[in-house]
């Protein structure tokens, strides 16, 4: 209580008729302390009024700002739950929120939280109330919203005592049973009590719709974003689905389309195994662009699902449709796993490449003839969760040899040295993953690799490709203890690497012996494009001192400078020195030029993590072009450029005894393809006309370029889109990643893919490409290889494109055109750069 308000308001006031007769007074010793003093001077009159004021304006500040300004900030805090109910039986009306038996069975529910609430002093005090949302089979499993108004401050004691609900609940209930041993209780039982803070995102729309859903046997359902496909989905919107399967079936959803925007804190979807957001029953949080081919399909635990869709105020996108249907539930026992015999065999997580559902659990027993051991590739490799401790693997893992395996990788090798093997696979209840395949096969014990060097992996590779300078065992045990040869870089801490990597400015060796002496120039000094040699105080200072703009190249600022090679000219022919300022997003000329026309070089689908795959996904590289002969298969690669024209390989049309390659009645166009079986899927067109570039040379391949006219415009689409043309002082540095794609020969000599085929490789020092090539090159062609050998561009791939990622766009770095063979070590591949035909271009195509 405040202290003003205790005690008497008043002191009643004496007068003489108020004295009690019997009351006596004591005589004073001192008459002189009973004479009255004398008042004050007006100085100590004025100091007091003073204080008197202070010690007012002081009280009334304190009271003004305890009762006004001093306000209690509290925090709304929404935390969602489940828990089953052991002592109830599900009926169907629990499905019905209006149902009579689900409203009464709610109340109970709700009255029994509110209690246990009120009796946890941490809860009690900021407790606003319970919704129920809905019941599901197992006993009866309900599942809740709880409210609270928790001082700021407080938040962590509250979260950290939610977090702890089930042991609270179970003290509680059997503190009740002792007191009602004897004549019993009504109150409804828990236990598994879940609970988790809501994704505060889930209630900050502003537009909310929820719906439910029951799968039947042969029916499949179907889930829509608001305004799906007509119109792109609404803003700052909140859709949730309750999706339920028959009992003893599970839920599988398949998105066919899925097209949200790219940040998952804006727009996203998430799927929750549960029938509200339970944080840690999340099965996964998508967004962003994924093919329909792309196996975006999810599988409940049981027979209930709840899916969530969110937008942001902006930036809204067609939205996403998904097939609803429910697939038999199987047993642990059943669902995966089991014994595996014979000398060799595959096995995959469930549903492999879908996702696998949540709290599963596989173990599968290998044997092989007992006078062998067992070896395990895994393939693919893709187990990893938030939160997923890749050293630890305490959440998804797969166990083998007594060691537990997570994270993303390929081609890791276990062996046993017995003929028995176990492998187990467990996920936990929150977020999945695309899983594994793997494959088993039986060794000879004492000869695990015949005739092959074994690597310390376990992995078998040819003799022939030890210390040959690449990577090929994975563990890199085929390059340690090697005597280098004079075609190799001999590094200091023992390793040989190809001449490929030499001065590309990548730490190849990893103690950069092969980055050292590769500057003409002393210590101190840039090395100009000319050979000139300046300080590098020089470097970016404004002033041309090379000579050939180069020292004023790849500077950070964008400022208006000499306009040289090395330079962006801007449509008011000023230049910008920035390095590939093009389609960046940001406005470098002042007439904001370099940013026209790039609608171009965007990759629209998401590509899944498949690692180690060569196959393209669908609509990845939508630039990519299959150019066939009439009435026959696949030729040459090719590039869109625009809606009426393709860039490919001069070669390509060059006419020899039997076909007239050069005429555009020869050839069919198709765009858009991703399969060579499928034809039909893609766009096909024929030509208006062939331009090959008139100083084509055919026995070196110089100006290995044509242009080719559709002979009708095509309507660009997802799976069909141009890459973005380079300027003339566009640069592509060595040591740069780029893509190679085409359906080419897989090896020299061999045969074309049916799927289109994708390798990443390297821009290589032109230097040293060209005393790799014997000195073949011209300042017109880029050369291109691999990181790890053994791909390359090859027959087939001829006119495709090398494309590299720059700003989230693809620029068309050069065309492919020649090689020694296909991927042969130390042999890369020679491309066509297309900045030094920009102007040609143009040109010909107005592009």
């Amino acid at each position: 209580m405040d202290p003003m308000h205790s005690g008497m308001r008043y002191t009643p006031k004496a007068t003489e008729h108020d004295w009690d007769p019997s009351l006596q007074f004591l005589p004073v010793s001192d008459s002189k302390k009973l004479e009255k003093k004398k008042r004050p001077g007006k100085v100590g009159a004025v100091i007091g009024l003073i204080v008197f004021f202070l010690i007012i304006s002081l009280m009334t500040g304190l009271l003004v700002w305890h009762f006004h300004f001093r306000k209690d900030v509290r925090v709304k805090k929404m935390f969602t739950g489940s828990m089953k109910i052991t002592n109830q039986v599900f009926e169907d009306a629990y499905e019905n929120p209006n149902s009579t038996e689900f409203k009464s069975l709610a109340r109970q529910v709700a009255s029994q939280l509110k209690e246990i609430y009120s009796k946890t002093p941490q809860l009690s005090k900021y407790y606003v109330g319970s919704t129920i949302q809905a019941f599901s089979e197992g006993s009866v499993i309900a599942y809740y919203t709880s409210e609270f108004t928790v001082p700021a401050g407080q938040e962590a004691a509250v979260d950290n005592t939610m977090a702890s609900m089930n042991q609270i609940v179970d003290k509680q209930q059997e503190q009740q049973r002792r007191r009602h041993s004897d004549r019993g209780t009504s109150d409804l039982v828990f236990d598994d009590i879940l609970t988790s803070e809501l994704d505060t995102r889930l209630f900050k729309s502003s537009k909310a719709f929820s719906y439910s859903q029951h799968t039947k046997d042969n029916h499949i359902g179907v889930l829509e974003s608001p305004g799906f496909p007509n119109y792109p989905y609404p803003p700052n919107t909140l859709v949730q689905w309750q999706l339920r399967a028959d009992r003893g079936h599970v839920i599988k959803l398949d998105f066919d389309t899925f097209n949200l925007e790219e940040n998952c804190k804006k727009d996203f979807v998430k799927i929750y195994d549960s029938l509200v957001a339970i944080e840690s029953r999340v099965i996964e949080e998508i967004c962003g662009y994924y093919s329909p081919r792309d196996h975006l399909t999810f599988t409940s635990s049981g027979n209930v699902m709840l899916v969530t869709f969110v937008t942001d105020e902006a930036n809204n996108y067609p939205g996403f449709r998904a097939h609803v249907s429910q697939v038999p539930g199987k047993t642990r026992a059943s669902s995966c796993g089991g014994t595996l015999s014979g000398s060799s065999g595959t096995f995959t997580s469930p549903n492999y490449p879908n996702f696998y559902p949540p709290r599963s659990f596989c173990e599968w027993s290998i044997q092989v003839p007992s006078d062998k051991h067992i070896k395990v590739t895994f393939d693919k490799f893709l187990i990893s969760e938030p939160g997923q401790n890749n050293n630890m693997c305490l959440k998804d893992y797969v166990e083998i040899n007594g060691k537990k395996l997570c994270g993303d990788f390929h081609n890791v090798i276990e062996t046993a040295q017995t003929n028995f093997l176990k492998v187990k696979f467990s996920s936990d209840a929150s977020y999945v993953d695309r899983g594994f395949t793997a494959k088993y096969e039986a060794f000879e014990p004492k000869d695990p690799c015949p005739n092959k060097f074994m690597c310390t992996n376990g992995n078998c590779i040819s003799s022939l490709l030890k210390c040959d300078g690449w990577n090929d065992c994975g563990d890199n045990s085929d390059e340690r203890k090697c005597q280098c040869e004079k075609s190799q870089i001999s590094c200091k801490n023992g390793l040989c690497k190809p001449k490929f990597w030499l001065c590309d400015g990548v730490n190849d060796c990893g103690d950069n012996t092969d980055e050292l002496n590769c500057g003409l120039c002393a210590n101190g000094q840039f090395t100009c494009s000319n050979s000139k040699c300046v300080s590098e105080k020089q470097k970016c200072d404004g002033s041309d001192d090379c000579g050939d703009g180069s020292d004023e190249a790849n500077c950070e600022r964008s400022n208006s400078v000499k306009c040289t090679s090395y330079t962006y000219q801007c449509k008011n022919k000023n230049c910008v020195n920035k390095m590939n300022p093009e389609c960046d997003g940001v406005d470098d000329c002042s007439d904001g030029s370099d940013e026209e026309n790039c609608n171009c070089g965007e990759q629209p689908f998401k590509t899944s993590r498949i690692v180690g795959g060569q196959d393209a996904s669908p609509g990845e590289f939508p630039w990519q072009v299959g150019l066939h002969i009439k009435g026959s298969s696949h030729v040459c690669g090719a590039s869109v450029i625009s809606d009426r024209w393709i860039v490919t390989a001069a070669h390509c049309v060059q006419d020899d005894a039997k076909t007239r390659y050069s005429q555009p009645g020869t050839w069919e166009v198709y765009l858009g393809l991703h399969d060579q079986r499928q034809k039909s899927k893609a766009v096909k067109r024929g030509l208006k006309q062939v331009i090959s570039h008139p100083s084509y040379n055919a026995h070196t391949f110089d100006f290995d370029i044509a242009l080719m006219e559709l002979d009708s415009p095509v309507t660009l689409s997802d799976y069909i889109r141009p890459i973005c043309l380079p300027s003339p002082s566009y640069m592509f540095p060595a040591g740069h990643s780029v893509w190679i794609t085409g359906w080419g020969a897989t090896r020299e000599g061999g045969y074309g893919p049916n799927v289109l085929q994708k390798a990443e490789v390297r821009i290589i020092n032109s230097t040293v490409c060209n005393d790799l090539m014997g000195g073949q090159l011209t300042s017109r062609m880029l050369c291109a290889g691999v990181l790890a050998g053994g791909v390359d561009a090859c027959q087939g791939d001829s006119g495709g494109p090398l494309s590299s990622l720059s700003t989230g766009r693809m620029f068309l770095a050069g065309v492919v055109s020649w090689g020694d063979g296909c991927a042969r070590r130390n042999k890369p591949g020679i491309y066509t750069a297309v900045t030094k035909f920009r102007g040609w271009i143009k040109e010909k195509t107005g592009v």
